[in-house]
């Protein structure tokens, strides 16, 4: 059976375009399209999607109306997934879109909505309870990091921080032992202090709680 998606953003043409790429695919069935936050709660309150793919600023604010969409969905609609698109990098709003407690949710920037394969993924993987970041994203807050220290990080040691720190690029476990010369377990052992120093909810599943720990880090580190 095709997911049930309902797409919200304000402007026009990309409004349509997106449109035009969910339509393309025979998996994905777009039930509503519309411009407005208040449209929006209409829209998943009437079709109960599988799916909200949303803009994040959106009237009747142009604030952070996505994430708020996602906030409230958390309550009203828990099954149903939340893709956010942005233009704009801002950890806070990831950190946010990723609470604790939270699942099937994603975050990517608005240029992969060319890009069909990328943003079915995000929106079959949050149909399903997955967490998905775009890794621009990643380096985006990477390049903008000014390495000073922050509260959140000032309970980790100074191997945590520098396995966290190699998460945070984007590397895997595997790849993190071998730059730092430590075997695999040490740094699963170093991963979980992390998650429960930051206090990451342990009920969330492995792939959440790194995606929050990278959040926190990035956001405790960039400008």
């Amino acid at each position: 059976m095709a997911l049930r998606v309902v797409a919200a953003e304000d402007s026009y043409l990309i409004r349509e375009g997106l449109a035009a790429l969910l339509r393309a695919d025979p998996d994905l069935d777009l039930v509503a399209r519309v411009p407005t936050l208040p449209e929006l709660q209409r829209a998943v309150a009437e079709h109960d999607p599988d799916v909200v793919v949303t803009d994040v600023r959106m009237p009747p604010g142009l604030g952070d109306e996505g994430i708020r969409a996602a906030e409230e969905l958390a309550t009203t609609h828990p099954s149903t997934g939340v893709v956010v698109l942005s233009q704009y990098v801002e950890p806070d709003w990831a950190l946010r879109l990723f609470g604790p407690g939270a699942s099937g949710r994603a975050y990517l920037l608005k240029e992969r909505i060319g890009d069909l394969d990328a943003l079915r993924h995000a929106i079959v993987t949050v149909a399903a309870g997955g967490t998905v970041l775009d890794p621009q994203v990643v380096e985006a807050l990477v390049g903008a990091r000014t390495g000073r220290t922050a509260s959140p990080l000032a309970a980790l040691t100074g191997r945590e921080r520098e396995v966290l720190e190699l998460v945070a690029e984007g590397l895997s476990n595997g790849a993190v032992a071998e730059r730092l010369h430590l075997g695999e377990r040490a740094v699963e052992k170093h991963i979980t202090a992390v998650f429960t120093k930051l206090g990451l909810d342990a009920g969330d599943d492995t792939v959440h709680r790194r995606v929050r720990a990278v959040l926190v880090y990035l956001s405790a580190t960039s400008t």
